[in-house]
């Protein structure tokens, strides 16, 4: 996917006074030049970094999940140090992996700084660790900072660590000899160092300075890479271009130049596209049509309901007062909006015998949820005769139970169905080259037997790489269910990334279950089946997983290798404080180790999702190789943030530092947790207001 930002025209700014920004340093994260802050963007942040001082660039990304955690992932490119070997990696210069964390845990007040606590570079090869405690206090427009760090940032090692003197082993920071594994054994060990500095928000709005007192002297740089500091003093400026794009210049180490770019944006504060390719939502008739619900014209009602509410309806039927709608939700990412506008094609056609409207929603044939909507009190309310908590408290979301109904109509599901698309991969920060990329063109169908029982697959045809520079295959110590990447996308240009039939079915009001079989992904095939327990409108549910699975041919068509295993999953789906959604799988994996992944992740009210997964096996590190063990962060991006047509489709976007063979998943096409999403009733109340749109 391609992921643009537009750049207006730059409008006059007034010269009255602006609140101070919260801008990213040179690493990543929201601090001065060389050094953070205690200071956090706002929630739902995401920025895209670039800055470059010689003999380094660096490539970051900072996600803010939480109004109190901001985590930053970042490649440096050492421009005066080669890769590997110039057979392998040809003029490639070395790129350094890192993930930083930085936590906050004192928020600002009268008398009080803001206090935070750091991490740098702790999962990836330690070049530039560090830790730091680091305080802020604003005074009108200054922000003034102040700070101690071990490490990297702290290298100057202005005194002797106060830590020492409960151990001797604090006064020695340990040179790292793990790669990708988290340096535990380094934190805050060895002299700190003091940094600090102040950032200034300029009577004219785009523009801010910062001036800084860097804790590092650059005498203990990585791989004997030192440099001449002639003053420990940065100074720099950051111009506001627009909304998403700052501009950053400066002046470090009292000799080099620092130029930066950074693009952000925020998943909570920002509006997403007006849909204009949406049909409009129809207005409610000022009379109740006296047509007897049997003289309807129910096969236009349908088209109405899946045209305009986008609801491909099964069944229509009729329970005393309330009219009930069977169907599959396939348009509105925000369910409340295709129920609101399915209650208003039913409240233009129904008669006044009916006194609510229910929508079932079901996913191949399973029903998930039932929303009963109030006609009088949404009627009252579109016309602006009530307010919106009425209609709130009276709308009701239930599991769907069967009853005494009277059918009024009933339609077949269309049988086939398909779609065509680009696709993307790639392949970041290998000794081949440090993007490496595949960009595709793709045609997916589906074929329905029975509305639970379907059949699925796709083909995918190479249109533009750069793999010819693919050259390298990661060692391992394990069977290679992952490590051999390399050999499936370059060996043949047109794929079956997957062919599969499934049955999915309910099995009882909150029991679901699915069995599976044929080229479930592009590396594996085989049979499997899942269970999922979601209990209505609970904040927890359990599934597992057990599949028998054999390794396909390099060239993804039907041919199949001689490795097979058993591998599955007991998972764990549940909410956390600070609206964190946890899953926690116990199970067997692809190359037949046994562990635990964790997966923690913050979803907005939009639908936006930051996430992380660590993962630890019985594979040792030697068997693991680089990293140790696996882990990796993702970012899911509903397209109707972005998009001027509502859709129910996503942007799945993951980084994980390295490809290894322990802790593999199979990456199942189906998953019966995402399939039953209509029981998180929270996401229906979070965005009730769409049901009027």
């Amino acid at each position: 996917m391609k992921l643009r930002f537009v750049v207006v025209a730059l409008l006059p700014y007034g010269l009255a006074h602006a609140e101070p920004r919260y801008t990213q340093n040179d690493f990543g994260g929201v601090g001065l030049l060389q050094t953070p802050t205690a200071r956090m963007a706002p929630a739902g942040e995401l920025s895209l970094n670039a800055n470059r001082t010689d003999p380094y660039s660096r490539y970051s990304l900072s996600l803010q999940p939480l109004d109190w955690l901001e985590g930053t992932f970042r490649y440096t490119a050492i421009s005066n140090r080669a890769y590997g070997p110039a057979s392998l990696s040809g003029s490639q210069n070395y790129k350094d992996k890192s993930v930083d964390v930085k936590a906050r845990l004192w928020q600002e007040s009268h008398w009080l700084p803001e206090i935070a606590l750091g991490f740098r570079d702790v999962g990836g090869t330690g070049l530039f660790s560090s830790e730091f405690f680091v305080a802020n206090k604003r005074y009108k427009d200054l922000d003034f900072s102040l700070g101690i760090a071990w490490g990297y940032i702290g290298n100057r090692g202005d005194f002797r660590n106060p830590l020492g003197y409960l151990d001797d082993r604090f006064d020695t920071r340990p040179v790292s000899d793990t790669i990708g594994d988290v340096n535990t054994s380094s934190y805050f060990r060895g002299k700190p160092g003091i940094f600090g500095g102040i950032g200034y928000q300029t009577p004219w709005a785009p523009l801010s300075l910062k001036l800084e007192y860097d804790g590092n002297d650059y005498k203990h740089e990585p791989q004997g890479n030192n440099q001449v500091q002639d003053s420990p003093i940065n100074i720099g400026l950051v111009y506001k271009l627009n909304e998403n794009v700052d501009l950053t210049a400066g002046w470090e180490r009292g000799n080099t130049a620092l130029f930066g770019i950074t693009l952000h944006t925020n998943f909570v504060n920002r509006k997403a596209p007006a849909k204009t390719f949406d049909p409009p939502a129809e207005p409610l008739s000022p009379r109740v049509t006296a047509t007897p619900l049997n003289q309807v014209d129910w096969a236009s009602v349908s088209k109405q309901l899946e045209k305009n509410a986008g609801y491909k309806v099964e069944r229509i039927a009729q329970r005393e007062s309330e009219l009930v709608v069977y169907g599959e939700q396939s348009k509105y990412f925000y369910s409340a909006k295709g129920v609101g506008r399915a209650s208003r094609i039913l409240d233009n056609n129904a008669n006044n015998d009916i006194r609510w409207f229910s929508l079932i929603n079901k996913r191949y044939d399973m029903p998930v949820e039932e929303t009963s909507v109030p006609r009088n009190i949404f009627r009252d309310v579109v016309n602006n005769e009530q307010d919106l908590t009425a209609l709130h408290r009276a709308t009701e979301i239930n599991r769907p139970t069967p009853r005494i109904e009277n059918t009024l109509y009933t339609q077949e599901v269309k049988p086939f169905t398909y779609g065509f698309g680009l696709g993307y991969q790639q392949n970041i920060g290998g000794p081949d080259g440090f993007l490496l990329y595949q960009i595709s063109a793709y045609i997916e169908g589906q074929y329905r037997f029975t509305p639970g029982t379907w059949a699925s697959g796709g083909i995918s045809a190479n249109l533009l790489n750069n793999y010819d520079n693919f050259k390298y295959d990661a060692p391992s110590g394990l069977p290679r269910v992952r490590t051999d990447v390399r050999k499936y996308v370059t060996t043949s240009d047109v794929t079956m990334p997957a062919l599969q039939l499934n049955h999915a079915k309910q099995l009882n009001q909150d029991l679901y279950g699915m069995v599976y079989g044929g080229y479930l992904e592009s590396m594996f095939a085989g049979v499997g089946g899942e269970l999922l327990y979601r209990p209505m409108g609970e904040r927890w549910s359990i599934g597992a997983d057990l599949n028998y699975v054999r390794q396909r041919d390099f060239e993804q068509d039907f041919g199949l290798r001689d490795y097979r295993t058993l591998t599955g999953h007991v998972t764990a789906y549940t909410k956390l404080p600070f609206d964190l959604d946890a899953a926690v799988s116990v199970g067997r994996y692809l190359a037949r180790d046994w562990g635990t992944t964790i997966d923690i992740s913050r979803e907005f009210t939009n639908g936006v999702k930051f996430g992380g997964w660590v993962t630890r096996t019985t594979a040792s590190a030697e068997e693991y190789g680089e990293g140790s063990f696996d882990k990796g962060i993702y970012i899911s991006i509903p397209f109707d943030e972005m998009m001027s047509v509502s859709t129910m489709s996503r942007a799945n976007i993951a980084w994980a530092p390295l490809t290894r063979d322990g802790g593999a998943m199979l990456h199942r096409q189906y998953s019966l947790h995402t399939m039953t999403d209509g029981r998180n009733i929270d996401a229906f109340y979070q965005n009730f207001g769409k049901i009027t749109e």
